[in-house]
């Protein structure tokens, strides 16, 4: 395996980060997830696009996205595979033990490794803890990702992959990695991006092809919708059959079933939409 460090393509065994890089010191870093189909990154502009408001938002120093660019394609080349998780870190680089940044300037870390295809349906549990909607890293995909791997372990503990968040005022929020979309009397809801949910790439793609509505929506929504489905790179649009023990339709869900349709069909024939 190789990935991208330093300008150019290294192997996997010999690349090295240094220590004092503040994205393991402190988390001072953003990133992108992207699936990669056949050697071709999936909605790649919109991620590159975001990445650019993360830097921003963060301080960061504006990533070139030409080598951002250059760096997924010779990853994908250099290990291809029919479906890849393809990822992409930006740190703030070589810094101090502390939380002011060095002088070094940034890290960019491309790597990709094999994924499946995820199920159609899939089981969540919400969680007690809350996402802050007015927090200064609100809305930036960042690598301070230790509060979602806690909500993570805990949904697998209950047979579940995925946690849901609310906000700090009681409203549904998102997931660890995805958005939630609610079905009412019909209509697709999905939470707006004040509730401090991320602008997730494939969430914005899903309002788009199916005319989902933003809508403030309180957390205790998800004990009376009919359906429910959640949306991320790697989720595409996957129906849940089970949210805190409450048995969902699922895939059989019509709405979600279309939803899930109408996605495929759009992503199949624009693989940079």
């Amino acid at each position: 395996m190789k990935l991208w460090l330093d300008g150019g393509l290294q192997d996997v065994d010999s690349a090295r980060v240094s220590v004092f890089d503040h994205g393991l010191t402190v988390g001072d870093g953003i990133f992108e997830t992207v699936k990669a189909v056949d050697g071709t990154p999936f909605a790649l502009t919109r991620h590159l696009d975001r990445l650019s408001r993360s830097a921003r938002g963060l301080g960061l120093p504006e990533p070139d996205l030409d080598e951002v660019r250059r760096a997924c394609a010779a990853v994908l080349a250099a290990n291809p595979m029919p479906l890849g998780r393809l990822r992409i870190t930006y740190t703030g680089g070589h810094g101090p033990l502390g939380s002011d940044r060095g002088t070094h300037g940034p890290t960019l870390v491309v790597a990709v490794g094999p994924t499946t295809r995820r199920p159609d349906s899939t089981a969540a549990i919400t969680v007690p803890w809350t996402r802050n909607e007015r927090g200064a890293l609100t809305g930036l995909k960042t690598t301070s990702y230790a509060e979602n791997v806690v909500a993570l372990a805990r949904a697998q503990e209950q047979g579940a992959s995925e946690a849901l968040f609310g906000n700090t005022v009681g409203q549904l929020c998102e997931g660890t990695g995805s958005n939630v979309f609610v079905v009412l009397d019909g209509q697709i809801h999905t939470p707006p991006l004040a509730s401090g949910c991320l602008a997730g790439i494939t969430r914005a793609l899903a309002v788009e092809w199916t005319g989902a509505k933003e809508a403030d929506l309180p957390l205790d929504v998800l004990g009376r919708a009919d359906e429910v489905f959640l949306t991320s790179t790697l989720r595409d649009v996957q129906a849940v059959h089970r949210l805190d023990g409450r048995d969902l339709p699922g895939v059989t869900g019509p709405v979600t079933a279309k939803a899930m349709r109408i996605f495929d069909e759009r992503a199949g024939d624009d693989l940079d939409p």
